[in-house]
């Protein structure tokens, strides 16, 4: 039974439960009268004390529901109704029936230093009636009678012990389901502070991945087309300057593929696919013709050199890589006015070495702002590209002695 249901039968009985006994005790009483040898002056006294047992549970109702727990008004009515019962049993031992009420209303009534008093007035009165009545006649009635009392105390006390743990049990379960109660509150507000905060994350999350996939796409275009541009507008300077036919036709075809190239750059962006210089070939093969290509469209010399053992590289590792390198010669071709350029791509056990060196003007690294006025990306934008795989990207030059850019990245091998 649970402690609801025990709170509920407990009030259903201190509410009737005194009224059926005390109409119990007076049947069992009245059928009794001739056994028990209940004289005229018995007779009167149930008469008088009945009504007044009556009165005084009707006034412990009362004041039951206007002051509920012990009290002086408690006590006084616990008396009371001791007294009555008491009297009553002396009467006729049949009102124990009624007598016994105060067992169960001891700790109702009285404070806790008064329930064991209580309860040992009740005892009394019970144990007279058990052992046929008030008073006790003979040595041998008064000492059965403090046998039934030491009993009868014996079982109070036992039964008094455990409604306290039964009390105290309630007590600690109550505070146990209150602070379960507010465990839980605090669970359920951390787990929508979590939701919220997940929430907010994945808002952040897409917005830094968005932010991240125009940064990616924006250096995409200026390593490919805006390059590619670049150079058609180089080789069409030098067609409107050509000397002859035979000199602008060679620039002329040189533009068209470079024209042709930012086309299959730009379809390759938009579909985000793999470098072409990729599509066909490892990275040292269309490192090499880029540097090929580049030497011949600039006049410089350029040579291009692998060290250690080529392995298959991971798409983004190799795209990385030429992308760094284009943007690299880009800004040798641009600024550097190099007559002497090398690449050398260098496979060391765990890691990828990509380094350019050329004998141009050269520059004060510390003075390159991260972006340029024509909007460009640069040295930031090779050095981003590498930290984004894990890489680095270091610059060593000083004016007047040319130019070495150096990025080194984990090595990453093709699964496929």
């Amino acid at each position: 039974m649970t402690n609801t249901a025990r709170q509920q039968s407990r009030g259903s009985f201190n509410k009737w439960g005194p009224w059926a006994l005390l109409g119990v005790s007076v049947v069992a009483a009245a059928m009794s009268a001739r056994v028990t040898g209940m004289d005229r002056t018995g007779m009167t006294a149930a008469a008088v004390l009945v009504p007044a047992a009556v009165v005084l549970q009707g006034c412990w109702a009362w004041v039951r529901r206007r002051r509920p727990g012990p009290s002086r008004t408690g006590v006084c009515l616990y008396a009371l109704r001791w007294a009555i019962g008491f009297l009553l049993t002396w009467a006729n031992p049949f009102f124990a029936f009624y007598a016994v009420t105060g067992y169960y209303t001891a700790g109702l009534d009285l404070p806790r230093r008064l329930v064991l008093p209580g309860l040992f007035l009740t005892a009394v009165t019970m144990s007279g009636s058990e052992i046929g009545g008030w008073p006790p006649h003979g040595l041998l009635l008064w000492l059965g009678f403090l046998l039934v009392l030491a009993v009868n105390m014996g079982m109070v006390s036992v039964f008094t012990r455990y409604a306290q743990q039964e009390q105290e049990h309630a007590v600690v379960q109550a505070d146990t389901i209150g602070e379960l109660e507010r465990t839980n509150a605090a669970l359920q507000q951390a787990l929508d502070e979590n939701a919220a905060l997940h929430a907010q994350l994945l808002v952040q999350a897409r917005e830094a991945g968005v932010a991240d996939e125009r940064r990616r796409l924006a250096a995409e275009i200026h390593d490919t087309i805006a390059q590619g541009l670049t150079g058609i507008i180089a080789q069409l300077q030098v067609v409107a300057n050509a000397p002859d036919l035979a000199t602008a036709r060679t620039h002329l075809e040189r533009a068209s593929a470079l024209a042709r190239h930012s086309l299959g750059e730009a379809r390759r962006s938009v579909h985000n696919l793999a470098p072409v210089e990729l599509a066909a070939a490892g990275l040292p093969e269309a490192l090499e013709k880029t540097v090929a290509e580049w030497g011949e469209r600039t006049g410089a010399r350029a040579e291009f050199t692998v060290t250690g053992t080529a392995e298959p590289l991971h798409e983004e590792i190799s795209a990385t890589l030429l992308r760094i390198a284009q943007e690299a010669l880009s800004n040798a071709a641009r600024h550097a006015r190099a007559s002497r350029l090398g690449l050398t791509l260098s496979f060391m056990g765990e890691e990828v070495s990509l380094d350019i060196r050329d004998d141009g003007t050269g520059f004060d690294p510390a003075a390159v702002p991260a972006r340029t006025r024509a909007g460009g990306f640069g040295l930031a934008g090779m050095r981003a590209r590498a930290e984004r795989i894990a890489g680095t990207l270091t610059v060593e030059s000083e004016p007047g002695h040319g130019t070495a850019v150096s990025a080194r990245v984990p090595l990453v091998r093709d699964d496929h």
